[in-house]
């Protein structure tokens, strides 16, 4: 998950992509709440609603050029390192507290060992969780592999992490030509997973094996050069409606059910390929080419903006709980399921909202004053 980079109060602010990014951040928690009830992938509804990961790849790419790209002859490593942790290490820490609490109020025959699971582990797990570093399978107190097992999502800001390693030390220093050779040595490599892969799609990356590591690099490295590149070349324009227009567009490229079938996986790899590589970055740029006149297009850009972070990351503890209880009761109560599944996605934003206003703002800006 991406977030606002800081940018200098000098330079023009890309609302819009603050908005956008809120918008695939809501999309996130929705498909996390229909997967609950999904057969398979090809029956899941908001079907390719974790391609919004391989998008917060894109804005982030787009954001750390635009905001840093120029600065490098005053800032160091140090500051720069300052300002991400500043920006995403709390809400980090929250979003594994809140995953910790969870943990045993997701009792379900689908973890029939959670409570087995001493105190004096999950609070390891969540300590270990709070630095990102991922844990092995065999350090799994959940049972799915993940590498942050209370907090499923942070296996993305650990790539994210990684981006910001990379920029910082080596991209940043890339010429338009060199960078430009990376994102097309990423693409070849991003279709060639995607019509190669058993499944036909870029779902993975949460675990620390092999085949999800080479899923989560393939995944970061694409999105994130294309967006640096972006940054560098984009020049953007005056676009009117661009919030509506690139919603509608992550919206239906999200929501497009599976192509393809049991039968021809790879057409939906081509189709991921087709959204990552072109549809993405030209929402990217779009967004950064938009402007926005209503109050209310302004209002609702950054509070989409403001949450989708907290959102992101806070989200899962609850749907852990949501896809316990649908996965012991079967949709024998449709009414319930859909209440209770309302009830998690509004809760979710709720929780967001609080933890951003009473957390990590406080916290943010008390940082700020401490590393100064």
């Amino acid at each position: 998950m991406t977030e606002n980079a800081g940018v200098l109060p000098t330079k023009p602010h890309y609302a819009i992509l603050d908005g956008l990014r809120g918008v695939a951040a809501v999309i996130v928690v929705l498909f996390h709440t229909f997967e609950a009830h999904a057969e398979s992938s090809l029956t899941q509804i908001i079907n390719h609603g974790y391609l919004a990961v391989d998008f917060f790849f894109v804005l982030s790419g787009f954001v750390i050029g635009y905001a840093y790209d120029d600065r490098w002859h005053k800032l160091t490593l140090g500051s720069f390192f300052k300002r991400r942790l500043q920006r995403l290490q709390p809400m980090v820490i929250m979003g594994m507290v809140i995953g910790a609490i969870c943990f045993y109020f997701g009792d379900s025959s689908l973890w029939p060992a959670i409570h087995t699971i001493p105190v004096w582990k999950v609070i390891l797990t969540m300590l270990i969780g709070f630095t990102l570093i991922p844990v092995t399978p065999s350090m799994d107190i959940r049972g799915w592999q993940e590498m942050h097992p209370l907090n499923g999502p942070g296996w993305s800001l650990f790539f994210e992490y990684i981006a910001n390693i990379l920029y910082a030390v080596g991209l940043r220093k890339l010429s338009k030509k060199a960078l430009s050779v990376l994102v097309i040595l990423s693409a070849a490599l991003l279709v060639h997973y995607l019509l190669t892969s058993k499944n036909g799609d870029v779902i993975g990356g949460w675990s620390v094996t092999p085949e999800q590591l080479r899923i989560g690099f393939t995944r970061l490295f694409y999105p994130f050069f294309a967006g640096l590149l972006l940054s560098r070349v984009c020049k953007p324009g005056r676009i009117k409606r661009a919030f509506l227009i690139c919603s509608l567009l992550i919206c239906v490229a999200l929501a497009m059910p599976r192509l393809g079938g049991d039968a021809h996986r790879w057409l939906n790899g081509l189709y991921e390929a087709f959204i990552i590589i072109i549809i993405f970055p030209l929402v990217v740029y779009v967004g950064a080419s938009g402007f926005t006149i209503a109050k209310a297009e302004k209002k609702i850009c950054k509070f989409l903006g403001d949450i989708s972070y907290p959102l992101y990351i806070t989200h899962y503890a609850f749907i852990y709980i949501y896809t316990g209880w649908a996965s012991d009761h079967h949709l024998t109560n449709m009414p319930l399921a859909i209440g209770y599944g309302a009830l998690t996605v509004i809760g979710s934003i709720l929780v967001a909202y609080l933890c951003l206003k009473y957390y990590d703002e406080p916290v943010r800006a008390w940082l700020k004053r401490k590393w100064k």
